[in-house]
């Protein structure tokens, strides 16, 4: 589906309206203030292994600093989304100790948490199955936009594993009803099922996938503040771990904050004057 140039490192190429950034198996551009992450391991059905993880943080940390980027879309070439774990890797993983695997399981986790802790919108556009590993992937995505056909599931149990990581942050995203009955039967569900657990947004037609992400993106882009929609998203990582006091004071605080920033005085300015902003 998208072009996959293979490089060491990261490259830039740099026009009036993209830049690009191209590794072994994630692909990373710009284009009209959208990042483009796409997976490109797609004869691995892009399977998750050490060095693609490496890469995912990689390209989600560039992405994060890069001013002409203001919202990221996380894409993948080929059929599949994404397969979850790379089982060749699993089974030289069995041969690790204790130490080395807890190193390549934080190494997992320290991508998850960036992507949900990021300070840019990250958009899901999943064009196929999203499997285990795969769907946590997904579901860590701020908005997921994907096709009918596309199954979704955390079948590690199936295979003696445990979905240990993206737990923590399912049971945020769609509570502990749902979450047990994804974790603990394993099975896939449809698109649909998928949008009424609350791991979906958006289910579209494949024809339209494409064109429909990019035009949410670039509705956040243009009508949202940079800066609003940053501490937004942080605020809803932290309240969820405080009490209620601590949350509602940490509320009070931001909001005050927020109503000293430029961002809030351009917005409320253009307002009272009725006239139209874009960001």
């Amino acid at each position: 589906m998208y072009n996959h140039i293979k490089e060491d490192t990261i490259m830039t190429e740099t026009t009036d309206t993209a830049q690009a950034h191209t590794m072994d198996y994630v692909d990373y551009e710009v284009r009209d203030r959208v990042g483009y992450i796409t997976l490109a391991r797609a004869e691995k059905r892009n399977a998750l292994n050490a060095e693609m993880v490496t890469e995912l943080k990689r390209a989600f940390a560039a992405a994060e600093d890069d001013e002409a980027c203001k919202v990221i879309v996380l894409r993948a070439a080929g059929k599949v989304f994404c397969a979850g774990a790379d089982l060749e890797y699993l089974q030289r993983l069995q041969q690790y100790d204790y130490h080395d695997n807890l190193a390549d399981s934080t190494h997992l986790m320290e991508l998850f948490r960036l992507i949900y802790t990021l300070k840019k919108v990250v958009i899901a556009q999943v064009h196929g199955h999203a499997i285990a590993g795969g769907c946590g992937l997904a579901s860590i995505c701020d908005f997921v936009f994907t096709v009918p056909e596309a199954k979704f599931g955390y079948t590690e149990v199936k295979i003696g594993f445990i979905p240990a990581i993206v737990k923590v942050f399912l049971l945020r995203k769609i509570g502990e009803s749902r979450a047990k009955q994804l974790l603990l039967t394993g099975d896939l569900i449809s698109a649909e099922e998928a949008q009424t657990y609350g791991l979906v947004n958006y289910v579209v037609p494949a024809e339209e996938l494409e064109e429909r992400v990019a035009s949410f993106a670039q509705k956040l882009c243009t009508e949202n503040s940079r800066q609003s929609m940053e501490v937004t998203k942080e605020m809803i990582a932290r309240v969820q771990e405080m009490s209620l006091e601590d949350g509602l004071q940490y509320a009070a605080e931001m909001n005050a904050v927020a109503r000293g920033s430029e961002d809030c005085q351009r917005g409320i300015d253009a307002f009272l004057k009725k006239e139209s902003l874009t960001w």
